[in-house]
């Protein structure tokens, strides 16, 4: 008897877990969040008895989360109904509760078993399940179906690349598909790649990126006034930000920089990795780069003899973007596509990235078109542009007002997002 695809899915997974547990346990040996509340990943939670059926929103991990946020806001002042929100990581957890507090419910997503969700849905009882850009678990899906719990895919984007390795297991990815609600997606090229995939085009709307609609507090914006008159020491040295750096990156972030030190010799670097735990690990690299280096974390401001800034906070990359003169953005020399290039474009900054776009590929094109991003392949073309940018004001001010361009224009998206979730579940 050959066994449904979901099933040997769920068959591969159970086998795998416990070296996923394992994996847990050895990442806490330097992140300790990870080998707690180990019970919510088995989906066994402590949530109150309440009369009322929550709203249940998935958000990955700290970049899904602050996407969100707008849109979790607009459901705990618009809905009579509990929020509950979940993460996979402690730094996407820190965030909802730094954010959130006790507003909502938050615990860790369950591990993708139909004996481990079985016991999360009973205890949750959701009236709906929105899940925030590409996190599409086949049994969560399934869950939500055979419950009549409607699931929607918001924000949802779909590179070339993922496509291809949903494509792989075709009619598990179909299967899926076509058991959800709806999905917003960003563009016209990531609708015809879940089309592709099995996604009828009744269930699916194009709605474009709400990470445009950023609204950058005017509190936020003179803190990081103040920030910048801090670390240019009264607007005597220039900034350049390096954000989400991975492993792989930074050396060559270095490298650049020592480039760029031979021209603009009071250049501060602020070296900010997508995951703050590899702090100390880039000290040591700025050690034997030469470079005297500070965390963030320490609260010392950098004098004329800092040379690295490293950002191990989290929650603060918006705000270096607002003290900066220029900003690269990391996962882009390894193999990751890219992150958000739309915030440091809002603080109207020369984008800068490397060859690995794809994840962002739309924006990326967008700010390409408008002149206001420029692709580097290696280290020495990351120290030429940064240069030629931080030396010549009048293309500063060109490349960052067109990048800022780009971040308004294309605006609107969560508006209309939002009208579509209250068109079916406000007050139903």
């Amino acid at each position: 008897m050959k066994l449904p695809m979901r099933s040997l899915y769920s068959l591969a997974f159970s086998v795998m877990l416990p070296a996923v547990f394992i994996k847990l346990w050895r990442r806490g040996k330097t992140q300790p969040a990870y080998r707690q509340r180990w019970k919510e990943r088995l989906g066994l939670i402590d949530y109150p008895k309440l009369n009322q059926q929550p709203i249940w929103i998935h958000t990955v991990s700290v970049g899904e989360f602050l996407a969100a946020r707008p849109v979790i806001q607009h459901i705990l002042d618009t809905y009579n109904a509990p929020v509950v929100v979940t993460t996979m990581t402690p730094t996407g957890s820190e965030q909802v509760v730094k954010a959130f507090a006790d507003q909502v419910y938050h615990c860790y997503l369950p591990y993708d078993l139909p004996y481990l969700l079985s016991p999360f849905f009973s205890t949750l009882k959701p009236k709906a399940v929105i899940i925030m850009e590409t996190e599409l678990w086949p049994n969560l899906i399934d869950g939500c179906h055979k419950r009549q719990i409607p699931s929607y895919v918001i924000n949802a984007r779909l590179s070339e690349k993922s496509a291809k390795g949903y494509s792989k297991f075709a009619q598990l990815s179909r299967e899926m598909l076509q058991k959800i609600t709806h999905i917003a997606v960003q563009n016209s090229n990531d609708a015809q790649r879940f089309i592709n995939l099995g996604l009828a085009e009744s269930a699916m709307s194009i709605t474009g990126s709400i990470k445009f609609d950023l609204d950058i507090a005017p509190e936020l914006q003179e803190k990081a006034k103040q920030l910048k008159e801090q670390l240019s020491q009264q607007n005597s040295r220039r900034i350049f930000i390096a954000a989400s750096t991975h492993p792989g990156e930074d050396e060559i972030i270095l490298e650049a920089f020592k480039i760029i030190r031979h021209t603009i010799k009071d250049c501060l670097l602020v070296l900010a990795p997508r995951h703050p735990n590899r702090a100390q690990d880039i000290q040591t690299l700025c050690q034997q780069s030469g470079y005297s280096s500070i965390f963030r974390s320490e609260n010392i401001t950098p004098d004329s003899s800092t040379d690295v800034l490293i950002g191990d906070t989290l929650g603060e990359l918006l705000l270096f973007f607002g003290a900066a003169d220029l900003a690269f953005i990391g996962g882009s020399f390894v193999d990751n596509g890219g992150h958000n290039y739309i915030e440091p474009a809002a603080w109207e900054l020369p984008v800068l990235s490397g060859p690995s776009t794809f994840n962002f590929a739309e924006i990326t094109n967008l700010l390409l078109a408008a002149g206001g991003m420029a692709i580097t392949a290696n280290a020495e073309e990351l120290a030429e542009q940064t240069v030629q940018l931080l030396s010549d004001e009048q293309l500063h001010i060109k490349m960052g007002s067109a990048a800022k361009g780009v971040a308004e224009e294309n605006r609107g998206a969560l508006k209309r997002l939002l009208t579509y979730l209250d068109s079916q579940l406000l007050d139903k």
